[in-house]
């Protein structure tokens, strides 16, 4: 089995470069377990298809502005993608440039910051910053938007490229499904018989081929890594669930 079987054809034309002004405004298909049927929905009907005693559990996971751009000490410009925040100064990125930076070399981040290139794991690179990470993200990042949205982050992206129940800081993509949930949504969950619980659960390495130069039309499926991710379920989570 390769990983191109499940390729499919999406027209551009499909893919909504900006969220509806509404979160819950949009659509939501349903399948019909016995019968195979499918449905065209909106998500304002979910409730309809939950039954009493149901527990939903909601990743309360927050992006970071992850993308950073910026130079090396030669000029050559490059960007920044962090997949992982090892600690207050260190962190595992993509680094996209004409030629890699090498170990001990120094990167100036547009909006004021520097690092250092420490070493190479595979295809990321360890940088340390000299200020902490996450102050330095926030106020010169850039949010992460996936590669299909073919345009700038913008001010707005960091209000709806979160869930509007995130809270623990560390991801660097969005549990996307959430991001359909609005408060008044969230309020008749709770005022519902329906369970609902947190826990945090964020990506923090991208899928790829086990070769970084294989490409995805011959890359098999026992030799594509998925995503790992960490997860912090809350104890009441686990036991909502009955583990």
């Amino acid at each position: 089995m390769r990983v191109a079987d499940f390729t499919f054809e999406l027209p551009d034309s499909l893919i909504a470069r900006h969220p509806l002004a509404e979160r819950r405004s949009s659509r939501l298909l349903t399948l019909d377990g016995p019968t195979g049927a499918l449905a065209h929905r909106q998500f304002t009907d979910l409730l309809e298809h939950l039954r009493p005693g149901d527990l939903m559990v909601f990743n309360n996971t927050r992006v970071i502005p992850a993308r950073l751009f910026g130079q090396k000490a030669s000029g050559g410009k490059l960007e920044i993608l962090v997949e992982r925040v090892l600690d207050s100064h260190r962190v595992l990125a993509h680094v996209r440039s004409s030629k890699s930076p090498k170990p001990g070399s120094s990167i100036l981040i547009d909006g004021g910051g520097e690092a250092e290139m420490v070493a190479r794991h595979d295809a990321l690179f360890e940088l340390r910053f000299a200020e902490e990470v996450l102050p330095l993200l926030e106020r010169v990042g850039h949010m992460p938007l996936p590669p299909y949205i073919d345009r700038p982050d913008e001010g707005a992206d960091r209000e709806r490229y979160q869930t509007v129940y995130a809270q623990r800081a560390g991801a660097v993509a969005a549990p996307t499904a959430g991001l359909h949930f609005d408060q008044p949504l969230l309020e008749a969950i709770r005022a519902s018989r329906l369970r609902s619980s947190r826990c945090t659960s964020a990506r923090v390495r991208s899928s790829r081929c086990a070769s970084s130069r294989s490409k995805i039309t011959t890359c098999t499926a026992s030799g594509w890594k998925l995503a790992r991710t960490w997860s912090t379920p809350w104890p009441h989570a686990v036991r909502e669930a009955g583990g």
